[in-house]
């Protein structure tokens, strides 16, 4: 496991640092960010500056420390029951529709191939379901995006940096190049492009999103997560294929990121059900990571000759196995900034499949209030891959019920297998 902290003291380093590369796609940027060390597991970092260091109810937020300040989501147009999609595509083996109406999934949006005379969906080519993803993550990015930017009160002219994330398809040019010039940012934003990470994916990108912003105060950073679950699929009648078709959905999902108190504009907040001003998006405080590499085939892409596609594997044993871990890396999470697991107000956790979410409840010792978002997303998108908790971040928001100084916990999982936390405090 992995731990890293997010503050502008921490996240800058000299040109010969042994953290390793920088961060910055641009190799001109003289303020490129250079990684993370890693820290083993029980080890401890440098003593804190004075001024941050944990109190006996936990660490005080640094005034410099990232901020989201503002979500934007964003679905395709068509959404199916699973009954509607059992229907569609004429599925009657028994065991594959128990799979499809025991997934606590009550709908999804999804975007299936055009149909035949006889009504059947027509076969789709990998270079057709490319084409597919390429259309609906910048349809879906775009989206995300312009809502995100509204709700932080930003615009486009305000984007210093875009990291796009997707796992449903290859783009080169990457995701950020084509939604730089869908939308008119300007051509000398920095950018990164995170690409077949899977699930787990926009929680590593965050921590690079944030460390950019911590070292550029007053900058701001958008993360796009853009996930066309429709374009990574294939059929057959086999359980391996019937669990990946009953579960994944089409979304996206974009954040803004900004360091230090008012370097930027951000929507003013909107008053809560009691009448007072709701508190402003949360300081981004530390990351924490863990790849059980014992499980590193457990989720995967196999290349399928007979259908001349991709496939996606999941291990019927995958929710046991991140339940196990979850422990672990949350504790560490956790110790580092001295708290517990009951000082924690808000969980969002990726909606991965309700035995994932159960085994992480379970582990954890949450109750089923703590998950409302996570398995209220999974009932109506089903699994959204790298943009999923972000969604559940969209609802909590929503929700008006966020009081300042309370600490959440984020938390995805995807292959590696791996585990990703992030601390944050609002």
């Amino acid at each position: 496991m992995t731990l890293s902290t997010v503050s502008t003291v921490d996240a800058v380093g000299t040109a010969d640092d042994p953290a390793g590369p920088a961060l910055s796609a641009d190799p001109a940027d003289p303020g490129r960010l250079p990684g993370r060390p890693s820290v083993p597991a029980g080890s401890r970092r440098p003593g804190p500056d004075p001024a941050t260091a944990p109190s006996a109810t936990g660490p005080t937020r640094a005034p410099d420390a990232p901020r989201i300040a503002g979500v934007g989501t964003a679905v395709t147009a068509d959404s199916y029951t699973q009954h509607e999609l059992l229907d569609i595509f004429r599925i009657e083996d028994p065991r594959i529709r128990s799979v499809f109406l025991n997934s606590a999934i009550e709908r999804r949006h999804l975007t299936i191939p055009p149909r035949g005379e006889d009504g059947r969906c027509l076969p789709e080519s990998q270079g057709e379901l490319l084409a597919k993803h390429r259309r609906l993550a910048v349809d879906m990015g775009s989206r995300a995006l312009l809502g995100c930017l509204a709700d932080a009160g930003l615009g486009l002219a305000d984007i210093d940096y875009l990291c796009c994330v997707t796992t449903t398809g290859y783009l080169t040019p990457g995701l950020t190049a084509l939604l730089i010039r869908e939308l008119g940012i300007a051509p000398d934003c920095h950018r990164v492009d995170v690409v077949g990470m899977g699930c787990n994916a926009g929680l590593n990108a965050l921590n690079a999103v944030s460390a950019w912003a911590a070292a550029h105060p007053g900058q701001v950073a958008v993360m796009v997560c853009a996930e066309a679950c429709s374009a990574a699929y294939a059929f057959d009648d086999t359980m391996r294929t019937a669990v990946v078709n009953s579960l994944f959905g089409d979304g996206a999902a974009a954040i803004a990121v900004v360091a230090g108190e008012g370097a930027a504009p951000v929507a003013a907040p909107v008053a809560s059900p009691a009448g007072e001003p709701a508190s402003p998006g949360p300081r981004i405080l530390a990351f924490a990571s863990h790849i059980i590499t014992e499980a590193l085939d457990a989720m995967r892409y196999d290349w399928d000759d007979e259908q001349i596609r991709f496939s996606f594997f999941l291990d019927p044993e995958i929710p046991y196995v991140v339940g196990a871990n979850a422990e672990r890396v949350v504790d560490g999470l956790l110790s580092g900034a001295g708290l517990r697991r009951s000082d924690v107000a808000q969980w969002l956790v990726h909606s991965g499949g309700k035995k994932v979410i159960d085994a992480v409840r379970l582990n954890l010792g949450l109750t089923r209030h703590d998950v409302r978002h996570t398995t209220g997303v999974l009932r109506d998108y089903g699994n959204l891959s790298s943009g999923s908790f972000l969604f559940s971040y969209e609802r909590l928001l929503r929700e008006r019920v966020v009081q300042p100084g309370e600490h959440g916990v984020l938390m995805t999982m995807g292959p590696g297998s791996t585990i990703e936390t992030a601390l944050v405090q609002w």
